[in-house]
């Protein structure tokens, strides 16, 4: 997450990280990559509940899954997390909205600091 976000991508963002679970989630990927079944068990839930949450994180770019086969052949879903750091500032703020081509108050530096 490189460069100034939209406000969909900010938003995307704070969503994701705005659940208990979802932290947690990011705090078990913070360790490496983990297989699903393995995640579920760790945070003491269901995979359906667990791919729910996965979903949102990984529509906000936090994580990513990817299909590996094991020696089985069985298809083994692995998620890690993917590098990010979100400042949130006032300033963050008004580049989404004007990355977004919306303008922020005219009079913006008066809550600058």
């Amino acid at each position: 997450m490189d460069g100034i976000l939209t406000s969909e991508e900010l938003l995307a963002i704070l969503a994701a990280v705005g659940h208990p679970l979802r932290l947690r989630v990011i705090a078990e990927l913070a360790a490496g990559r983990v297989h699903v079944s393995e995640l579920a068990r760790r945070l003491g839930i269901s995979r359906p509940l667990l791919y729910m949450h996965l979903e949102r994180l990984e529509k906000a770019g936090l994580v990513t899954g990817a299909l590996e086969l094991a020696a089985d052949g069985k298809a083994m879903k692995y998620f890690e997390l993917v590098p990010f750091d979100v400042h949130l500032t006032a300033d963050t703020i008004l580049d989404a909205l004007r990355a977004d081509g919306q303008e922020g108050p005219d009079d913006v530096q008066e809550f600058q600091s």
